[in-house]
């Protein structure tokens, strides 16, 4: 059974709440334990959903006095950034979250990893929301990848993330409600007619 779009779109807007990422962090411990408070683990992460950034480029020539830049939406699907609670500053790690996407291959989820890295190997800062506007958003020391699969994601794509010895977490497909799975049920009839 295919992943559908629900169970993308429900773990997106989930992880989205602080709550749910630092839950989600729990699921892989070693990625929990940088987290720079446990004591106010709320006020130690801030989470950024289809996350931009802001990449600077290096200067064209010495005469030039401001660096060009230029701002991407990144390829992962959630970005939770450490910061520390008590002077309000980003901390020097960063983990990218990427969850399955519907009718995605190993190829393509790994892909957007590999994209993400190349915008990320350069100085960067992040788009922040209105509310942390104010926390200092420069590029890290080091950043982290985190998969999220699920029961449906074909096996092969479990084996092609241990295989690259990127970190995994295989997750059960959320409950749906009636008004879902009548939307899903839609949503598979329009791609097969689609495909006929």
């Amino acid at each position: 059974m295919p992943v559908k779009p629900s169970y993308y779109e429900t773990l997106l807007a989930d992880y989205s709440n602080r709550d749910a990422a630092i839950a989600l962090l729990k699921e892989h411990r070693p990625y929990l334990e940088m987290i720079p408070s446990m004591r106010r683990p709320y006020e130690s992460v801030i989470t950024l959903p289809l996350p931009a950034a802001r990449i600077r480029h290096p200067k064209p020539n010495a005469d030039t006095q401001y660096t060009p830049s230029t701002t991407h939406l990144l390829p992962c699907d959630l970005a939770i950034l450490m910061c520390d609670p008590e002077w309000k500053i980003k901390m020097g790690v960063e983990i990218l979250v990427f969850i399955h996407r519907p009718q995605e291959d190993f190829s393509d989820l790994l892909l957007r990893w590999r994209h993400t890295q190349v915008y990320l190997d350069q100085d960067y800062e992040w788009i922040m929301p209105h509310c942390y506007e104010h926390v200092l958003s420069e590029g890290s020391e080091k950043i982290y990848p985190l998969f999220v699969v699920f029961t449906e994601t074909p096996e092969r794509i479990q084996r092609g993330l241990a295989g690259a010895s990127l970190p995994y977490i295989l997750h059960q497909p959320p409950e749906l409600t009636e008004g879902e799975a009548q939307a899903e049920e839609d949503w598979r009839q329009n791609q097969l007619e689609l495909g006929d």
